[in-house]
């Protein structure tokens, strides 16, 4: 098993900082692809019931034999489940797809302001951790606003805040409201759907320290104290982003990348996004 830091949550659970994204995985695959990257050393896998691969993501955990609480597992909500019944039903459709007594982490995919219900779906999430069918309850794509509205009537603080985040989009404000509230920042898309991979100051950074650009800017945030979700499916590369811990960055380098910011967004706004599934 790769070396890899752990960051303790608010709750005091501890989450591997490197985790295995699994968005646009395709479901026949998904259960080779999560067997690789677990062969390679991951032990945090990321998925959501709007991925449609939660079935082979548990698939490849049972798999791969390792102990159940060696892998942390990550699932999301669907928007159109948010509602505290129905986001209480959706939980047991992912638990029996993953196939697991308990979900690791359990996320709200995104705020939709517009439809009002991410308190009540935020009740349902606290019943849930309440009866230990969760370890920890979180959000994704919250803006400030978001996360400020839902801390208004919240019992339990979210232990993370899944966000979009990578070198060309490095949403300060929604970090460090996160942050300001107690929340562990995962940066999702960390390299930018690999656009960020062939900025100049990136492929310079990766030949003067010998590594892949994507090593690169894994190993900026990993610095940053994030959790960073890379996505591959070619072994080669699923084994290259997390092989992050021969080298480091050096301060300047850090701040080399952190200059790349062109708050462009490569994902939809949460202020409107609506839409409950990523089939395309």
């Amino acid at each position: 098993m790769t070396n890899q830091p752990m960051l303790e949550l608010n709750n005091g659970v501890r989450i591997p900082q490197v985790g295995f994204g699994t968005f646009r995985v395709d479901e026949k695959e998904t259960q080779r692809v999560v067997e690789a990257a677990l062969e390679s050393g991951y032990r945090h896998i990321d998925t959501a019931a709007g991925y449609y691969n939660e079935a082979g993501v548990g698939a490849a955990v049972r798999a791969s034999g390792l102990p159940r609480e060696e892998v942390f597992l990550t699932t999301k909500l669907r928007n159109g489940d948010q509602g505290h019944d129905s986001a209480l039903r959706a939980f047991e459709d992912s638990r029996s797809a993953l196939g697991v007594d308990v979900v690791d982490l359990y996320l709200i995919h995104w705020p939709v302001p517009g439809k009002g219900l991410a308190p009540q779906t935020w009740r349902a999430l606290e019943k849930l951790y309440a009866d230990g069918a969760v370890r920890a309850i979180g959000i994704s794509n919250f803006l400030p606003e978001h996360v400020r509205d839902l801390l208004a009537t919240a019992e339990v603080t979210p232990a993370v805040n899944q966000i979009e985040v990578h070198p060309s989009f490095q949403q300060p404000d929604a970090q460090q409201a996160s942050r300001d509230a107690g929340m562990v920042v995962e940066a999702y898309a960390p390299i930018g759907q690999a656009q960020d991979l062939e900025l100049p100051a990136v492929v310079a950074l990766a030949e003067e320290l010998g590594v892949t650009p994507a090593q690169v800017v894994l190993r900026w945030h990993l610095q940053q104290g994030r959790v960073l979700l890379p996505k591959s499916a070619t072994p080669e590369r699923i084994a290259s982003n997390i092989d992050l811990f021969g080298f480091e960055l050096s301060d300047e380098q850090v701040a080399a990348v952190s200059a790349l910011d062109t708050d462009e967004r490569q994902f939809p706004d949460p202020r409107t996004a609506e839409f409950s599934q990523y089939r395309s």
